[in-house]
């Protein structure tokens, strides 16, 4: 069964942040140079304050009328005490059934209060696919015989 932690150490060891004081635009840029959905938002300690995602722009800015210009991320992220978040050692099922119950597309990894990284569904998905096609592998060899 996989883990958070076997999703984390295919992914980039990269952490994109931003400050909570940032505008949302900057948080804008820097997702679309990145090619992610999502940034943590820490403070000047690296304090984790927050999330924010594309989503929480779609939501709190463009359908309340505000500009992303004049807007900080503080006033539209998730705050980290709001946050639902998981251990690396987590099974990658339950992040799924957590992320589906809670309709959310990431979530923030922990160990002992230190931020680890943040997982998309896309990375539990592309990890549920892998599992599975290796056990019909395994399957589909231990059928033909090859075991």
């Amino acid at each position: 069964m996989q883990r958070v932690s076997d999703i984390l150490m295919t992914k980039t060891k990269e952490l994109w942040t931003i400050l909570p004081e940032a505008s949302v635009l900057d948080a804008l840029k820097l997702m679309a140079e990145k090619q992610i959905g999502a940034l943590m938002v820490v403070d000047k300690k690296d304090k984790v304050a927050g999330i924010i995602t594309e989503r929480d722009y779609a939501r709190k800015i463009i359908l309340k009328g505000k500009k992303s210009l004049d807007t900080p991320v503080k006033e539209i992220m998730t705050p980290s005490a709001k946050m639902y978040t998981v251990k690396p050692d987590t099974p990658v099922e339950d992040c799924m059934v957590l992320m589906t119950g809670k309709h959310i597309r990431h979530v923030p990894v922990f160990e002992g209060g230190k931020f680890m990284g943040l997982i998309s569904i896309g990375d539990v998905v592309k990890s549920t696919i892998s599992e599975k096609d290796m056990l019909i592998e395994h399957l589909s060899d231990y059928i033909g015989g090859k075991y």
